[in-house]
């Protein structure tokens, strides 16, 4: 088979969560300009239309749904709606997140909750619909969980104090390795993309913190990442050129990760 043929898309059924803006919108982009169609989930109707209206001007199909993954009831409900729409998921992008910063000792308990929710919860939920509805039933499928470098290590208290957030990235890259692990039977790869630090509404306000200049402080590339930078990560691992690739974890840092 071809290179191109391999990086080919078209005809694949893409969900990515929180794919309104940011680094998801990023993700949408690239599996789109592939030839997927592509549905998106956001909590705000007004940013998910300003989304399906951009990628429509990419020749980009894409279906909206106004969803908030917080609650654990509409989990399965999303998915049902987009294999009701196209017919199957092969392609499924955890990327919905949020974050808190709080010293771990001060750090409220519903605001540990609200991100565990998010980020891991729904994750695990939104994949076992995924799973159970169509990508079992059709031995094929594509998991991508957006994690972070925090969830690889600490940070340092005078950068980051996100106690809640780094438990719940790491939580999430252990659970991409064991559903790799349990569902490789059915020709199912799980594999996380870990990003450092880019701009993004979540990110607002550690970059108007720490400047330019604080964020890129020891990271060997000298620059944040930008928007084009999770699209071929996304796209090898969306693809069929990653067939033999799952259970890896790989940090989009600039280096971060290296020294």
């Amino acid at each position: 088979m071809s290179i191109k043929k391999l990086f080919d898309l078209t005809g694949k059924i893409a969900l990515v969560t929180g794919g309104s803006r940011g680094l998801g919108l990023q993700m949408a982009e690239g599996l789109g300009e592939l030839g997927a169609k592509i549905a998106i989930t956001a909590r705000k109707k007004n940013e998910l239309d300003e989304a399906v209206a951009h990628l429509s001007g990419m020749g980009i199909e894409a279906y909206p749904l106004v969803t908030d993954l917080q609650d654990p009831s509409v989990a399965e409900p999303t998915v049902l709606d987009v294999i009701k729409r196209w017919g199957k998921i092969d392609i499924l992008v955890n990327n919905a997140g949020t974050t808190w910063g709080a010293p771990a000792e001060d750090h409220p308990l519903d605001a540990w909750n609200k991100v565990m929710n998010l980020n891991l919860t729904s994750v695990f939920l939104v994949s076992q619909a995924t799973g159970k509805h169509s990508m079992i039933p059709n031995k094929y499928g594509r998991i991508i969980n957006i994690a972070s470098i925090a969830g690889m290590k600490g940070s340092m208290p005078d950068t980051l104090r996100t106690i809640a957030y780094n438990a719940s990235k790491g939580g999430l890259v252990n659970m991409t390795r064991a559903l790799a692990a349990e569902w490789g039977q059915y020709n199912i790869t799980v594999n996380a993309i870990c990003p450092g630090f880019f701009p993004s509404k979540m990110t607002k306000g550690i970059f108007e913190i720490l400047g330019q200049e604080g964020l890129t402080k020891g990271v060997p590339l000298g620059r944040v990442g930008g928007p084009e930078d999770l699209k071929g990560a996304c796209v090898l691992f969306a693809s069929d050129a990653s067939q033999q690739i799952t259970g890896q974890c790989l940090a989009v840092d600039g280096g971060v990760m290296a020294v």
